[in-house]
């Protein structure tokens, strides 16, 4: 059973100095800082830290990574209210027939019934209701935008990159930058960011290793922006994302011969997702997910885990605290504080090892 402070939101705090919050990658994009856990039950081991291409050694023959291969959209529109004035519309996802569900600011000066017009351009948009549950806006978009796919043309027209609101430095090469080198199913405003430390050099690296690679498909979506205010965890929900297991992904899960190891948190909630809408037992999955997972949870297939370093209070950190504790994740994110590491989207990495996971949260050996 988890300590009852592992279910409180306040114990998920920590200080961050502005200074460590990543503003720009860095390149080549292994170069990143990669902090490595210690085993479980080893007291007097410290951390070990390198770079991400140190994954060369960390990860051995019959590995498998899975990873997340969806594709950041320019879901970022600036608009015109009738009236002349500016604001902003964020498209998260798909209602059908050309509507979409969009987080608007200021949202109190878009009413259903408005009219908006895409900023330099003549195409016209309707703003069709209020959302209660994500304090959005359902807007009618033109009727041929009806998936992903068909309004990424539009987007890539108009809009702009949705960078997260601490990285205050916005550049060109963001439209590159922050997508991962295998990004190839539209749908997501927010990158899966542990994948954006892989480099073409790294991936072939491992692949001539004999690590394979499987990919799955979670569109980061609202979720991403919504604070988690709730004390309470044990009472927690989350917005659900689209997520796609397919059965080539569970095969390769099946006939893996080392571990599994989940490139980034989306790539946990995928797998894990998947493994609980069957009962516990992964099977192919396309569908929502709102899974939770915070400490006291029994992981069903992932080993090991390449991630980020996430923000205080964040449904993220439950999730890593789940796999190695929550006192031993924030002693790791205090020893990366003071040795300036490299924080959130385009900061460093930490490396966590099937021996670094605690015993209650290891899944079944293979």
């Amino acid at each position: 059973m988890p300590d009852p402070r592992d279910l409180q939101l306040s114990s998920y705090d920590y200080p961050l100095p502005p200074e460590r919050i990543a503003q720009a990658p860095v390149e080549p994009r292994h170069s990143a800082r990669l902090l490595m856990a210690p085993p479980q039950g080893e007291p007097s081991m410290d951390a070990a830290h390198g770079q991400v291409w140190d994954l060369l050694e960390q990860l051995q023959p019959g590995d498998l990574l899975v990873v997340n291969d969806t594709r950041v959209l320019k879901a970022r529109l600036a608009v015109r209210r009738s009236g002349g004035g500016l604001s902003e519309l964020l498209v998260l996802e798909p209602r059908g027939e050309g509507r979409w569900l969009c987080l608007a600011r200021p949202a109190k000066r878009m009413r259903p019934g408005d009219s908006l017009t895409i900023d330099g351009t003549s195409i016209s948009l309707t703003v069709l209701a209020e959302d209660p549950a994500s304090g959005g806006r359902v807007v009618q978009f033109p009727s041929d935008c009806r998936d992903a796919e068909t309004i990424e043309g539009l987007l890539n027209d108009v809009g702009e990159v949705p960078l997260p609101p601490y990285i205050e430095r916005h550049d060109p090469s963001d439209s590159q930058r922050y997508q991962t080198l295998y990004a190839d199913r539209p749908g997501a405003v927010a990158a899966p960011t542990a994948g954006l430390h892989f480099s073409d050099q790294l991936l072939a690296g491992l692949q001539k290793k004999g690590v394979d690679l499987a990919r799955i498909t979670l569109h980061v979506g609202l979720g991403t922006f919504r604070p988690v205010e709730t004390e309470d965890l044990t009472a927690l929900e989350l917005h659900s994302e689209w997520v796609d297991v397919s059965p080539a992904v569970v095969e390769a899960v099946q006939a893996c011969r080392g571990r599994v190891i989940a490139v980034g948190t989306t790539s946990v909630r995928a797998l894990e997702g998947a493994a609980q809408a069957h009962g516990g037992v992964l099977k192919p999955y396309t569908g929502p997910v709102d899974l939770v997972i915070q400490p006291g949870y029994q992981f069903k297939v992932i080993q090991a885990l390449l991630t980020n370093f996430h923000l205080p209070k964040s449904s993220l950190l439950l999730l890593v605290s789940a796999l190695i504790g929550r006192e031993a994740l924030l002693k790791l994110y205090a020893e990366a504080i003071e040795r300036s590491y490299r924080f959130f989207s385009y900061g460093d990495a930490m490396w966590i090892d099937a021996a670094a996971v605690q015993p209650q949260a290891r899944p079944p050996a293979r």
